[in-house]
């Protein structure tokens, strides 16, 4: 037969448990909470996201008592499959979402339905819409990339001459950031270069890229003198582009995040330079950020991770090797 609790015996145990909706289960010896977060990245292809999945379980084996729940589109202009991804973690009920945002206003009320369900968010590498109910905002200064890479073009360039820049995906606000930080500083630092290009989008995948920038490269090939490509992806195809069109060294170019492919083209002199973001301590931080949030710490609302440039140069130095070859979860 069922026994039933007393009420008022019910009442004390609510009461006293110390715990809010979402805050994670005992152990068995009745000891320290057990999180389940879930981390959604924009894709689950390139090597960024592995990197950033390396540095979230990372945190989650110091932390000893959270489990990482990875999951996302596996394309990264899949924003109906993302949105998907985060309400299927709601109903669930999992303790904390740790997103990354494809686009920064359909991702709004997603992240506003996780925070009435009582479950709190972290937002990293792109900043979302409205960050008022966010717990943090964990990502690289993208507006200051685009200014690293903008000055590294210039260096490449000799300080005059035509580029091209190349956009990502309408809505991916870290690009956009990149993109605007670009533009304005060749502007207001470099009156000798001459935009040729600015308002192709390549897409999302190396493929798409690669036929976008053959296209504006064969198009301009007789002016033009660098080429930016915003991320990886992207930078990818561009890379791809170069060579078949016997452009690269001829063109200089700027990458943003690394490859296998582009580190040999730094040390082929076929990327001139490749901006850097540090994504294992990004991961790390947001799942840390989060982690502080559950147990009541106080908790930063904005999280800096740095950028860099690596170059043939200097690609060797500790520092830059290492951000050149993340960690990765395969």
């Amino acid at each position: 037969m069922l026994r039933l609790i007393p009420f008022f015996c019910l009442v004390f145990l609510i009461s006293c448990s110390g715990a809010p909706s979402g805050s994670g289960e005992k152990g068995d010896s009745g000891g320290e909470k057990k999180y389940r977060i879930a981390v959604i990245p924009k894709g689950t292809t390139h090597e960024f996201w592995k990197s950033v999945h390396a540095g979230a379980e990372q945190a989650a084996k110091e932390a000893g008592n959270v489990t990482i729940i990875w999951k996302g589109p596996l394309l990264e202009n899949d924003r109906d499959g993302q949105i998907s991804v985060v309400e299927d973690f709601i109903v669930k009920q999992v303790d904390g979402i740790i997103l990354a945002p494809l686009d920064s206003q359909a991702l709004i009320d997603p992240v506003l339905h996780a925070v009435e369900e009582e479950i709190p968010v972290v937002i990293f590498d792109s900043a979302l819409g409205d960050e008022k109910p966010l717990v943090s905002y964990v990502a690289t200064d993208n507006y200051h990339g685009g200014q690293i890479a903008a000055r590294a073009m210039a260096e490449a360039i000799g300080g005059e001459g035509n580029v091209i820049l190349l956009r990502y995906n309408p809505g991916s606000e870290s690009t956009e950031q990149r993109e605007t930080g670009f533009l304005e500083t060749l502007k207001k630092e470099f009156a000798k270069i001459k935009i040729l290009s600015s308002d192709q989008y390549a897409g999302t995948t190396p493929e798409s890229s690669l036929e976008k920038a053959t296209e504006v490269l064969d198009k301009y090939r007789d002016k033009v003198n660098g080429i930016f490509a915003v991320c990886e992806p992207n930078a990818t195809g561009t890379l791809g582009a170069l060579r078949e069109l016997n452009l690269a060294k001829k063109v200089k170019f700027i990458a943003f995040d690394p490859n296998e492919d582009l580190i040999d083209g730094l040390k082929k002199n076929h990327v001139q330079g490749i901006v850097l973001q540090d994504p294992v301590m990004m991961g790390y931080e947001a799942v840390k950020a989060m982690l502080a949030h559950l147990k009541g710490e106080p908790v930063e609302k904005r999280l800096k991770t740095g950028e860099y440039v690596a170059t043939p140069g200097n690609m060797n130095d500790e520092k830059i090797h290492k951000l050149l070859h993340p960690i990765q979860v395969d």
